[in-house]
């Protein structure tokens, strides 16, 4: 299996990974020359997903690098949608809701499972990594769609996302199918993460105004610790 064990610590680290992504996106944006920061990026995701893909197994560190790349990168696509090429959040927000359900249909249609712990076919992981990436779009557009458009500000979006990602949760626990559950959980990590943080670095939408450095670097410490932890657990097990 290419991917780890779904546990509570997997869900942490997510949230975590998908805040960091937002505002280090963020960063880099403002304080490198956007080519730079973009095609960085870009070739940061490419390695990490060759690295992911050419393991043998699940490897916690190459894993959630991966993970950290896609936030980041996923970042700037939804970005580059909204401010460069000017489609309105809520439109774009449709497109990649539309794309995801594409995707997971032509998943499903292959392979009659969505089961992440089915994932150990190189086609199965394209599917489930082209998923990853589609929810890190969705959940950016998402969240600054309920923050600008609906004028819920990032506070009340991530108030918002946490009631909505703990739909699923009392679902399963209710007898909702498990991978129903999981992915309908993991498109909502993305805005609940992102919102938070956009809540505590920006200067907009009711934002604390504290800095994407900052916020950054708050996010990125507990989260590689808990990765650490991970690592730990997985070599004692393994």
């Amino acid at each position: 299996m290419k991917v780890p064990r779904i546990t509570v610590l997997f869900w942490v680290i997510k949230v975590l990974s998908t805040g960091m992504g937002e505002t280090f996106s963020d960063f880099l944006v403002k304080h490198l020359p956007p080519a730079l920061a973009v095609g960085g990026a870009l070739l940061a995701f490419v390695l990490s997903l060759v690295a992911q893909f050419r393991a043998p197994g699940y490897r916690v560190w190459v894993y959630w690098t991966a993970v950290v790349m896609v936030a980041i990168f996923g970042t700037m696509v939804a970005d580059i949608v909204d401010f460069v090429v000017g489609i309105p959040l809520g439109i774009s927000t449709a497109i990649f809701a539309a794309l995801l359900a594409g995707v997971l249909g032509l998943w499903y249609r292959s392979e009659r499972t969505l089961d992440v712990h089915t994932i150990n076919t190189p086609r199965r992981e394209g599917f489930y990594w082209t998923t990853v990436v589609i929810t890190f779009a969705l959940g950016t557009v998402a969240g600054d769609f309920t923050a600008a458009t609906l004028h819920l500000g990032f506070l009340l979006s991530s108030v918002f996302f946490a009631v909505a990602i703990a739909i699923p949760a009392l679902a399963w626990r209710r007898g909702l199918n498990p991978v129903i559950a999981f992915w309908a959980a993991y498109v909502v990590t993305r805005p609940l993460g992102a919102s938070v943080t956009d809540w505590l670095a920006s200067d907009r939408n009711d934002g604390l105004n504290l800095g994407t450095g900052w916020v950054t670097l708050v996010s990125a410490i507990p989260m590689l610790i808990l990765i650490a932890i991970l690592a730990r657990r997985t070599s004692q097990e393994g």
